[in-house]
Formats: C-alpha cells, structure tokens, sequence
C-alpha cells in the first residue's frame, strides 16, 4: 500500500454503502467533508474533481 501524504482526499463508505470524501490538511486533521453521499464512486470523484477545480474562486465574508 502506498505511503499517505498529506494535505490529501480520503474516499469512504458510509454504515449504508455510500461513497464519501474527508480532505486532510498538512497536518494530517480532517478539516472538511462532502456535504453529500454518493452512490456511485466515480460521482465522489468527481465531486472532489470539482473542490480542486475551485481554488481560484472568489472568497466572500461577512461582518
């Protein structure tokens, strides 16, 4: 098996049998997760094909 290197996705199952992302930062602590299960594997890796798409997206706040 192949060696962990952080920051990176980790692709789960749930008690019911659907696929899910964990994103791990430097650190090695999770820090977010799919906010949706997926049946199929390849729709969670899309869905995190789509997260890594987005670092260049605008950050909005509020006060």
């Amino acid at each position: 098996m192949a060696t962990v290197t952080y920051p990176c996705y980790w692709q789960k199952k749930d008690n019911g049998g659907y696929w899910y992302w964990l994103y791990y930062a430097s650190n090695g602590k999770a820090i977010s997760r799919s906010s949706e299960s997926y049946v199929n594997r390849s729709d969670c890796e899309r869905s995190i094909d789509i997260m890594k798409g987005s670092s260049g997206s605008s950050v909005f706040y509020s006060e």
